[in-house]
């Protein structure tokens, strides 16, 4: 199972004129990563996005991304089978 997952964009390099570079370090609960921005040409620095496979796919708002966060932590409380 693949899950995309939300991070905060906490700085952006390339431009709007080459959108297919244009990358962002983002912050994953203190995990950095560097990911595509090329499907959300409209995001800025402080926005949450959604990630998968190293691509931000969506932009959400902070109260969006804090459920994830929740969903996401109550899942490894969770027992397997």
């Amino acid at each position: 199972m693949c899950l995309a997952i939300p991070g905060k964009i906490e700085s952006i390099t390339g431009s709007d004129a080459d959108i297919l570079n244009k990358k962002g370090r983002i912050n994953f609960g203190g995990i950095f990563k560097e990911v595509l921005l090329s499907f959300v040409p409209k995001a800025k620095v402080g926005d949450y996005v959604i990630v998968h496979a190293g691509v931000a796919l969506s932009v959400i708002d902070e109260t969006e991304a804090m459920k994830i966060f929740d969903d996401l932590k109550e899942m490894e409380t969770l027992e397997g089978p």
